[in-house]
């Protein structure tokens, strides 16, 4: 069965759903999980950098609180059940590229995530990144609703 869960979260109520779910899967079936979030890439668009100076590191501070504070759901869920588990975070414009190269690289037999369940126009123009997963991933790939 499954050994090496990779579990996303976007910080939202749906991800902290399935995380719940998820660590009550992995406890039953005695596997790991690895906590994983991608943050976006900071762009700069202006034609006079030099009056954003401290912009990007500011951002890229923000965005590692922002990291460290939705897989710190993880951990201690995770904990709290005596699921073993890490946490990482990268920087992409393609979280579902990123979600699809972590669980790769980890070895992870399962990647595990909510959806949002938007449809129709709404998902669409939105996009899924659960969708994206499905789509191009080779490894399995569980979906909390």
């Amino acid at each position: 069965m499954f050994k090496h869960i990779l579990l996303p979260t976007d910080g939202s109520e749906a991800s902290e759903d399935a995380i719940k779910k998820c660590i009550q899967f992995a406890k039953d079936i005695g596997a790991k999980v690895t906590g994983f979030h991608v943050t976006p890439q900071y762009h700069l668009f202006t034609y006079q950098a030099e009056m954003l100076e401290d912009t990007k590191e500011q951002f890229m501070q923000a965005a590692k609180v922002h990291a460290a504070t939705y897989l710190a759901v993880i951990e201690n869920a995770a904990r709290q059940a005596g699921v073993p588990c890490s946490v990482a975070y990268v920087s992409s414009d393609h979280p579902y590229e990123a979600i699809i190269e972590e669980a790769k690289e980890l070895h992870c037999d399962l990647i595990a995530m909510a959806s949002h369940g938007r449809k129709g126009v709404k998902g669409i123009l939105m996009g899924s990144e659960t969708h994206k997963v499905l789509t191009h991933s080779q490894i399995p790939v569980l979906v909390y609703r």
